[in-house]
Protein backbone atom coordinates (compact mmCIF):
# COMPACT_ATOMS: atom_id res chain seq x y z
CA UNK A 1 0.00 0.00 0.00
CA UNK A 2 1.46 3.51 -0.83
CA UNK A 3 0.96 6.64 0.98
CA UNK A 4 -1.70 7.82 -1.45
CA UNK A 5 -3.99 4.40 -0.22
CA UNK A 6 -3.32 4.64 3.06
CA UNK A 7 -3.87 8.44 3.42
CA UNK A 8 -7.32 7.75 1.40
CA UNK A 9 -8.16 4.81 3.54
CA UNK A 10 -7.75 6.67 6.82
CA UNK A 11 -9.53 9.28 5.75
CA UNK A 12 -13.05 6.68 5.11
CA UNK A 13 -12.15 5.28 7.93
CA UNK A 14 -12.16 8.64 10.16
CA UNK A 15 -15.87 8.58 11.64
CA UNK A 16 -15.83 4.67 12.30
CA UNK A 17 -16.11 3.39 15.48
CA UNK A 18 -14.97 -0.03 16.33
CA UNK A 19 -17.97 -2.60 17.17
CA UNK A 20 -18.01 -3.31 21.21
CA UNK A 21 -17.38 -7.09 22.01
CA UNK A 22 -20.54 -7.68 23.71
CA UNK A 23 -22.57 -11.04 23.92
CA UNK A 24 -22.46 -12.43 20.46
CA UNK A 25 -23.71 -15.56 19.57
CA UNK A 26 -22.41 -18.05 17.23
CA UNK A 27 -24.47 -20.98 15.92
CA UNK A 28 -22.31 -24.51 15.61
CA UNK A 29 -24.40 -27.10 13.37
CA UNK A 30 -22.51 -30.07 15.09
CA UNK A 31 -23.80 -28.53 18.55
CA UNK A 32 -27.58 -27.87 17.67
CA UNK A 33 -29.42 -31.05 18.26
CA UNK A 34 -32.81 -29.80 17.15
CA UNK A 35 -32.77 -30.44 13.29
CA UNK A 36 -31.46 -33.77 13.38
CA UNK A 37 -34.31 -35.12 16.11
CA UNK A 38 -37.03 -33.32 13.96
CA UNK A 39 -36.17 -35.09 10.96
CA UNK A 40 -36.30 -38.15 13.15
CA UNK A 41 -39.58 -37.52 14.22
CA UNK A 42 -40.80 -36.71 10.89
CA UNK A 43 -39.19 -40.11 9.42
CA UNK A 44 -41.08 -42.03 12.42
CA UNK A 45 -44.45 -40.88 11.47
CA UNK A 46 -43.60 -41.68 7.71
CA UNK A 47 -46.05 -44.49 6.86
CA UNK A 48 -45.92 -44.82 3.42
CA UNK A 49 -44.69 -48.19 2.33
CA UNK A 50 -41.52 -49.83 0.57
CA UNK A 51 -42.61 -53.62 0.36
CA UNK A 52 -42.82 -55.60 -2.66
CA UNK A 53 -44.16 -53.72 -5.83
CA UNK A 54 -46.28 -54.34 -8.57
CA UNK A 55 -44.41 -52.32 -11.28
CA UNK A 56 -46.91 -50.25 -13.42
CA UNK A 57 -46.62 -50.81 -17.58
CA UNK A 58 -45.78 -47.79 -19.14
CA UNK A 59 -48.54 -48.19 -20.87
CA UNK A 60 -50.78 -47.86 -17.85
CA UNK A 61 -51.25 -43.92 -17.61
CA UNK A 62 -50.87 -42.72 -13.24
CA UNK A 63 -54.66 -41.80 -12.57
CA UNK A 64 -56.45 -41.85 -9.05
CA UNK A 65 -59.42 -39.88 -7.81
CA UNK A 66 -61.19 -40.75 -4.37
CA UNK A 67 -64.80 -41.79 -3.52
CA UNK A 68 -66.75 -38.23 -3.45
CA UNK A 69 -64.84 -36.41 -5.81
CA UNK A 70 -66.24 -34.73 -8.87
CA UNK A 71 -65.76 -35.82 -12.19
CA UNK A 72 -65.03 -32.43 -13.25
CA UNK A 73 -62.43 -31.81 -10.88
CA UNK A 74 -60.71 -34.38 -12.41
CA UNK A 75 -60.95 -33.38 -15.75
CA UNK A 76 -59.85 -29.88 -15.03
CA UNK A 77 -57.22 -31.46 -13.08
CA UNK A 78 -55.87 -33.53 -15.97
CA UNK A 79 -56.29 -30.82 -18.51
CA UNK A 80 -54.05 -29.03 -16.08
CA UNK A 81 -56.69 -26.02 -15.59
CA UNK A 82 -55.89 -25.69 -12.06
CA UNK A 83 -52.38 -23.57 -10.66
CA UNK A 84 -49.46 -25.33 -9.76
CA UNK A 85 -48.62 -23.89 -6.33
CA UNK A 86 -45.39 -25.92 -5.90
CA UNK A 87 -43.13 -28.47 -7.90
CA UNK A 88 -41.25 -31.69 -6.40
CA UNK A 89 -38.32 -32.88 -8.31
CA UNK A 90 -37.74 -36.80 -7.84
CA UNK A 91 -35.76 -37.25 -11.23
CA UNK A 92 -32.63 -39.59 -10.82
CA UNK A 93 -33.08 -40.01 -6.61
CA UNK A 94 -32.86 -43.37 -4.84
CA UNK A 95 -36.32 -45.14 -3.90
CA UNK A 96 -35.85 -44.14 0.07
CA UNK A 97 -35.02 -40.91 -0.60
CA UNK A 98 -38.06 -39.98 -3.25
CA UNK A 99 -40.14 -41.75 -0.51
CA UNK A 100 -38.97 -39.06 2.29
CA UNK A 101 -39.06 -36.68 0.31
CA UNK A 102 -42.37 -36.79 -0.89
CA UNK A 103 -44.08 -37.42 2.52
CA UNK A 104 -42.28 -34.10 3.58
CA UNK A 105 -43.30 -32.41 0.33
CA UNK A 106 -46.74 -33.22 1.53
CA UNK A 107 -47.01 -32.55 4.53
CA UNK A 108 -45.49 -29.20 3.85
CA UNK A 109 -47.72 -28.00 1.78
CA UNK A 110 -50.80 -29.49 3.87
CA UNK A 111 -49.63 -26.92 6.22
CA UNK A 112 -49.25 -24.27 3.97
CA UNK A 113 -52.77 -24.59 2.89
CA UNK A 114 -51.79 -25.33 -0.83
CA UNK A 115 -53.93 -27.64 -3.05
CA UNK A 116 -52.68 -28.51 -6.52
CA UNK A 117 -49.16 -30.12 -6.88
CA UNK A 118 -46.82 -30.98 -9.65
CA UNK A 119 -44.48 -34.08 -8.74
CA UNK A 120 -41.81 -34.65 -11.38
CA UNK A 121 -40.84 -37.99 -11.60
CA UNK A 122 -39.26 -39.02 -14.86
CA UNK A 123 -39.19 -41.20 -18.16
CA UNK A 124 -37.83 -44.94 -18.45
CA UNK A 125 -38.42 -46.40 -22.07
CA UNK A 126 -38.44 -50.01 -20.15
CA UNK A 127 -40.89 -51.13 -17.53
CA UNK A 128 -37.78 -52.24 -14.94
CA UNK A 129 -36.50 -48.37 -15.25
CA UNK A 130 -35.58 -46.58 -12.67
CA UNK A 131 -37.98 -44.33 -13.37
CA UNK A 132 -40.97 -46.48 -14.11
CA UNK A 133 -39.93 -47.68 -10.83
CA UNK A 134 -40.00 -44.32 -9.24
CA UNK A 135 -43.26 -43.67 -10.58
CA UNK A 136 -44.65 -47.33 -9.67
CA UNK A 137 -43.77 -46.47 -5.87
CA UNK A 138 -45.56 -42.71 -6.50
CA UNK A 139 -48.59 -44.31 -7.64
CA UNK A 140 -48.70 -46.28 -4.79
CA UNK A 141 -47.87 -43.79 -2.04
CA UNK A 142 -50.18 -41.16 -3.34
CA UNK A 143 -53.04 -43.33 -2.55
CA UNK A 144 -51.71 -43.97 0.84
CA UNK A 145 -51.54 -40.44 1.83
CA UNK A 146 -55.27 -39.42 3.04
CA UNK A 147 -54.71 -35.87 2.04
CA UNK A 148 -54.49 -36.46 -1.50
CA UNK A 149 -57.96 -36.58 -2.61
CA UNK A 150 -56.74 -37.16 -6.76
CA UNK A 151 -53.37 -37.58 -9.28
CA UNK A 152 -53.49 -37.93 -12.57
CA UNK A 153 -50.73 -37.35 -15.83
CA UNK A 154 -49.66 -33.80 -16.48
CA UNK A 155 -50.28 -32.14 -19.70
CA UNK A 156 -47.19 -32.10 -22.17
CA UNK A 157 -46.16 -28.62 -21.09
CA UNK A 158 -45.40 -30.13 -17.60
CA UNK A 159 -43.86 -32.93 -18.48
CA UNK A 160 -46.14 -35.37 -19.95
CA UNK A 161 -46.20 -38.87 -18.90
CA UNK A 162 -43.03 -37.95 -17.10
CA UNK A 163 -44.88 -36.18 -13.96
CA UNK A 164 -48.03 -35.99 -12.52
CA UNK A 165 -50.61 -32.97 -10.94
CA UNK A 166 -51.66 -33.94 -7.28
CA UNK A 167 -55.44 -32.36 -6.01
CA UNK A 168 -55.27 -32.10 -2.24
CA UNK A 169 -57.96 -31.86 0.16
CA UNK A 170 -58.75 -28.44 1.52
CA UNK A 171 -57.32 -27.19 4.73
CA UNK A 172 -59.93 -26.83 7.74
CA UNK A 173 -59.16 -23.16 7.66
CA UNK A 174 -59.87 -23.02 3.72
CA UNK A 175 -62.78 -25.10 4.01
CA UNK A 176 -64.39 -22.48 7.06
CA UNK A 177 -63.71 -19.72 4.67
CA UNK A 178 -65.94 -21.68 1.63
CA UNK A 179 -68.44 -22.30 3.85
CA UNK A 180 -68.55 -18.79 5.30
CA UNK A 181 -68.36 -17.56 1.73
CA UNK A 182 -71.14 -19.17 0.11
CA UNK A 183 -73.39 -18.88 3.34
CA UNK A 184 -73.41 -15.38 2.98
CA UNK A 185 -74.72 -15.24 -0.88
CA UNK A 186 -77.42 -17.50 0.41
CA UNK A 187 -78.87 -14.83 2.83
Amino acid sequence: MNLDDKSLFLGAMEDVQPLKRGNDVHWHPERNPRPTQRLDVLQLDNFLTTGYLDILPLTTPLEFKRDGLQNGVLDKLRLGKYDQQASLNLLRRPVEQCRQMLFAFVVQAQKEGLRNLLIVHGKGREDNAHANIVRSYLARWLVELPEVQAFCVASAQHGGSGACYVALRKSAEAKQENWERHAKRSR
